[in-house]
């Protein structure tokens, strides 16, 4: 192995701590790994590491060796990507979405057609996941992001509404004040990975109520209660964007809409500390002007 490929190894075991992990993403033996680093440190003449049969640590010299390789990487990454620019985006991207199928899939599906060279790996779920332990390329979710170890872009805006049929409506009665849904049949979200019912939240005045309702029933993802609330089984606590088909033609209504809270972030985030790539940046630009256009529309016309 030459001297690059010994520094990309000694990079690689210094964040994976595990030779055998990083022998596998390099496509050699994790003797060979052993190996490349023991020949770096003696060229070097000092030890990188501090090894047993349990774990895999950097000495103060492996750690201040690191923040120089981290630099070099990083120019080479830079490098290679303004090179490959200007070509066609590809290669493999892996993607963790949320569990709403009806806003995603659409766009996905033009987005492969425009792309046909980059090949998603799609990880639809709703928990949270370790965007650089867990190796993915970029995670799209709502919320804000808090990691520092992560860049963010903000794809759009959506609002969380509480929304009826306009049958069950005219059979339980509209509730007019927040204190009227606890008569109310309320269809439930349960957030699979905490195991935690969505709150559901009003704003009165400067104060945000954060109601405690009775469940009427309780699903674990929340696009069956779409369906739930159009055949008028009950209220239900929505992102205004996967209901704005059903609210248009009339399906659905919103209920205390005088309440709805601020709207919220539906973002991606991706691995700082790297030249933005290619495939990353049109997959993120696509999302930005395809998943929300009325905010694309919105931020063109303001410009």
């Amino acid at each position: 192995m030459d001297r690059l490929g010994s520094v990309d190894a000694f990079v690689k075991a210094a964040e994976l701590r595990n030779f055998s992990e990083v022998g596998r993403q390099m496509g050699i033996s994790s003797s060979a790994v052993g190996k490349a680093i023991s020949r770096l440190e003696q060229r070097l003449g000092v030890r990188l590491f501090h090894r047993s049969t349990r774990s895999v640590t950097l000495t103060p010299e492996g750690q201040l060796f690191l923040s120089r390789c981290l630099r070099v990487v990083e120019e080479l990454e830079a490098a290679e990507a303004e090179l490959s620019a200007a070509s066609s985006p590809k290669g493999q991207l892996r993607v963790s979405l949320p569990l709403v199928e009806s806003l995603l899939l659409p766009v996905l599906g033009s987005f492969i057609r425009e792309y046909p060279d980059i090949r998603l790996e799609l990880d639809f779920s709703d928990r949270i996941v370790n965007v650089i332990d867990e190796g993915f390329d970029v995670v799209l979710r709502t919320g804000e992001a808090t990691d520092s170890r992560l860049v963010t872009r903000a794809l759009g805006h959506y609002t969380p509404l509480i929304v009826a049929s306009p049958t069950y409506l005219s059979r339980r009665g509209v509730p007019r004040v927040p204190d009227d849904l606890h008569q109310h049949a309320c269809l439930l979200h349960r957030y699979p990975s905490t195991g935690k019912v969505d709150r559901w939240l009003l704003r009165d005045g400067d104060s945000v109520l954060e109601m405690d309702l009775p469940p009427r029933l309780t699903v674990n993802t929340v696009e069956p209660l779409i369906e739930l609330a159009v055949d008028g089984q009950g209220l239900a606590y929505l992102p205004n964007f996967l209901v704005r088909r059903q609210l248009a033609d009339g399906r659905l209504v919103a209920v205390l809409p005088a309440y709805a809270t601020d709207r919220k972030v539906f973002r991606a985030v991706w691995p700082s500390g790297r030249h933005l790539s290619p495939k990353i940046r049109v997959f993120v630009d696509y999302m930005a002007k395809h998943l929300f256009p009325e905010a694309s529309e919105e931020r063109t016309t303001a410009g």
